[in-house]
């Protein structure tokens, strides 16, 4: 009985294409966006792209037929496909001068995402100068965050570091976290990696499904699940499909940057640590509570006596993070 992602096709596809052009580089990396990687990497296909983004060398596709951009840094003590389509990813004078003569190299620029990246007071650097006629130079990476500053504050960095890198060597600016269509602004030859606004862009393209797999119902203070939990109140326990297996239930630190967004992130941590959670099934147009921590493969929920339970067998909605479940099965409806 799986966890289901639902994929309106038509609906889909017309999303990717009316979003895709040449200068789009679409990105499949970790779990594919939910949808698995060796789909991303098929309908980028389709789509026409002869150039693609992965996260890491692990997830290069065995004898690539496009060029496989890999965004993680290539580093000396790594194990690298032997493929003339795969494109390193350099952020380290020090790996600039290690990497084999005639490897194909993006040049990494930092940014003030602070994460990878040659300095560009290092951009004039005798070490990159001799580098750059010892390999085949793809051009420049820039990666800018996402949130806090913002579009314009991302495109006056594109174009300042854009500026200074190409004023070293003219080549490409491979971007990411930049609007498609402020392209122009940064430059010429400007390429942008896409993932997220590509692939889930059209959120009601796509639904989430979970199953049904058992109903008990229960009284106020009977004990329930592996750690013997007193219910609330009368109602049922229902046993659904998807679990941390699938990443259900499983959170990164919150990001909350505003006040009323950390007063929601405390509340919410105080819920936490009294036993109650919100679980992101919802029955009866309402998020419904983890009776208890989620298990590996699914997950028990309090329905309260107000609400009629649904049966064995039927769906309920999920909502759940695309980047970090994993579906038992993408239907494409």
């Amino acid at each position: 009985m799986p966890l289901v992602l639902h994929v309106d096709s038509d609906r889909w596809r017309e999303h990717l294409r009316s979003t895709w052009n040449p200068d789009i580089i679409p990105v499949a990396k970790g779990n594919g966006y939910g949808f698995g990687n060796q789909r991303l990497l098929a309908e980028s296909r389709a789509l026409g792209a002869r150039t693609v983004a992965v996260g890491t060398y692990f997830e290069v596709p065995p004898d690539p037929r496009e060029d496989v951009v890999v965004l993680s840094p290539w580093r000396p003590f790594l194990e690298i496909p032997q493929s003339k389509n795969v494109i390193h990813t350099v952020s380290r004078l020090a790996d600039l001068v290690s990497i084999p003569a005639g490897s194909r190299v993006l040049i990494e620029v930092m940014t003030s995402m602070r994460r990878h990246g040659i300095g560009a007071r290092e951009l004039r650097h005798t070490m990159l100068l001799n580098a750059l006629d010892r390999i085949r130079f793809e051009g420049w990476s820039l990666h800018f965050p996402m949130g806090a500053g913002g579009t314009s504050a991302n495109l006056r960095e594109a174009q300042e570091l854009g500026k200074a890198a190409q004023a070293v060597r003219r080549g490409p600016l491979w971007v990411s976290h930049v609007p498609s269509q402020k392209l122009t602004d940064i430059g010429e030859n400007v390429k942008l990696r896409m993932g997220t606004g590509l692939w889930l862009g059209d959120r009601g393209a796509l639904s989430v499904q979970a199953t049904v797999l058992d109903v008990h119902s229960v009284r106020r203070g009977e004990r329930v699940g592996y750690r013997q939990r007193r219910v609330s109140g009368d109602g049922h326990i229902l046993v659904v499909s998807g679990g941390t297996a699938h990443g259900v239930g499983l959170e990164a630190p919150t990001a909350a940057a505003t006040v009323r967004q950390r007063a929601i992130a405390m509340a919410k941590g105080s819920l936490d640590a009294a036993g109650m959670a919100l679980s992101p099934f919802t029955i009866e147009g309402k998020q419904r509570w983890f009776a208890e921590p989620p298990h590996m493969q699914a997950s028990m929920l309090f329905l309260p006596s107000s609400v009629a339970p649904p049966a064995v067998g039927d769906e309920v909605t999920v909502d759940v993070r695309y980047t970090t479940t994993n579906f038992d099965k993408v239907s494409m409806d």
